[in-house]
């Protein structure tokens, strides 16, 4: 470093060391969060992406291999291609579609009166927070003529023998898709449901004042703008929901399912981290979803930021 950009570090060092003196006992009561946040989250993400250059079966001290994980992975590990074109689908039509529908059933509970409100958003919240969800699905997917979907349609005479609905390749992914929407109004809707409620009613009319003439233009103009962290957060959400996937898959179809059509890249990584005990590999896996994960709520900040515009 040359002796200007030294000079100019300095007063910047300095200013910061003042501003941390300063409000030291605010310092003082995040550090219990920011220890908690560094121990469990930083350190583990820093040890997956370390641990991904290894060989590491937990039986014997890593061993470094370089680039090899991420060769394999990418280019020999045929699996591991269609788990990623299912999660990319599958965020991709869940994603945008449930973020949506959060916001769209927020905004209509909204309207209606506190009792009413609150009875709606139980609704709506409950099965995202149901423990039996899977196993009302299996009821409703069952093969035989005893499923519930397998009845209503042989009753309506619309098939003629039952359908294995979880072990036909080509109806496994659109199912899944169909239950995640359904369990998709969890903690993003309540999100909404909160940020709708702190929008000061004044600017409504304010806006009416400076032309905003139909609810359309007030939820555009005025509602969304005001309830921007709300959004990101829930964006943030749906997006972590969405390439997470993984528990209604193998509830649903089993790990594996049927020629992997229900394989996402968490069941994946749980093949590799949990079955075959090889970290080393499965860190390589889960460093890949994190990149995919930040980068599409890179790409959602922006999309977001320019809400109102």
């Amino acid at each position: 470093m040359s002796i200007a950009a030294k000079a100019k570090a300095r007063p910047r060092n300095e200013a910061l060391l003042y501003q941390i003196r300063k409000n030291k006992a605010s310092y003082f009561l995040m550090a219990p969060y920011f220890i908690l946040f560094f121990l469990f989250t930083v350190l583990p993400v820093a040890m997956s992406i370390y641990l991904s250059f290894n060989y590491f079966n937990m039986l014997e001290a890593p061993r470094w291999v370089g680039w090899s994980n991420y060769i394999k992975l990418l280019l020999e590990d045929d699996i591991f291609i269609i788990s990623l074109r299912n999660t990319l689908l599958f965020a991709v039509i869940t994603g945008p579609v449930s973020y949506l529908l959060c916001l769209l059933f927020a905004w209509i509970i909204n309207e209606f009166t506190p009792k009413v409100r609150s009875l709606l958003t139980l609704v709506f919240y409950a099965p995202s927070i149901c423990g039996n969800a899977y196993m009302i699905w299996n009821l409703i997917l069952t093969g035989d003529r005893y499923g519930y979907l397998n009845g209503l349609l042989l009753r309506l005479r619309l098939i003629n023998e039952p359908i294995l609905w979880m072990q036909t390749e080509q109806y496994i992914m659109p199912v899944l898709i169909v239950v995640q929407l359904w369990l998709s109004l969890g903690t993003g809707f309540l999100a909404f449901i909160a940020g709708l409620q702190t929008v000061d009613k004044g600017m409504y009319e304010a806006a009416a004042i400076d032309g905003v003439k139909n609810r359309w233009q007030e939820l555009w103009f005025v509602t969304l703008p005001a309830m921007r962290a709300q959004l990101m957060f829930g964006a943030v959400m749906q997006i972590t929901q969405s390439f997470a996937v993984a528990d209604i898959s193998i509830a649903l179809a089993g790990n594996p399912s049927v020629n992997y059509a229900g394989a996402t890249v968490v069941t994946h990584l749980l093949d590799y981290g949990s079955t075959r005990l090889d970290m080393g590999y499965a860190s390589a896996i889960a460093t890949i979803l994190f990149l995919l994960m930040v980068g599409t709520n890179k790409l959602v900040q922006r999309v977001l930021r320019r809400v109102g515009e």
